[in-house]
């Protein structure tokens, strides 16, 4: 589990293998991810965006950008948390991913980006 703040806002990452899902004689490897995201400071965010950098051991990068997350662009107050679960394929056992949020300060409407903790993905058995 990693975690980081950014202007008041906590975000903790922690990922699964998703074996099931997974394939690695056809070199496809499926992670899921639930992120906490706190709103520590004192002020309403809403999240407007999201901005992931994948990687995978055999030097793949790849972006994925968007609007919200999960389909939403949730709201926090002050003290509020908001959590989901994602997952991201690479073509290796190992890789990992780090990222932006892009938030809107609701009270001033002002724009800031929070970061997204790096955090990696890796197949349990590489871990033995």
């Amino acid at each position: 589990m990693v975690q980081q703040i950014t202007e008041g806002i906590c975000i903790t990452v922690e990922t699964f293998y998703n074996k099931d899902q997974s394939n690695p004689l056809l070199n496809e490897y499926t992670f899921a991810y639930r992120v906490s995201i706190d709103n520590n400071s004192n002020f309403p965010v809403k999240l407007l965006r999201r901005h992931w950098q994948i990687f995978d051991s055999n030097g793949s990068h790849r972006d994925v950008e968007g609007e919200g997350v999960v389909g939403q662009q949730p709201i926090m107050e002050p003290g509020e948390s908001f959590q989901y679960m994602s997952g991201a394929s690479i073509r290796t056992d190992i890789g990992r991913m780090a990222g932006t949020y892009q938030m809107e300060n609701m009270l001033n409407k002002k724009l800031f980006n929070v970061t997204i903790p790096e955090f990696d993905l890796i197949a349990p058995y590489k871990m033995n």
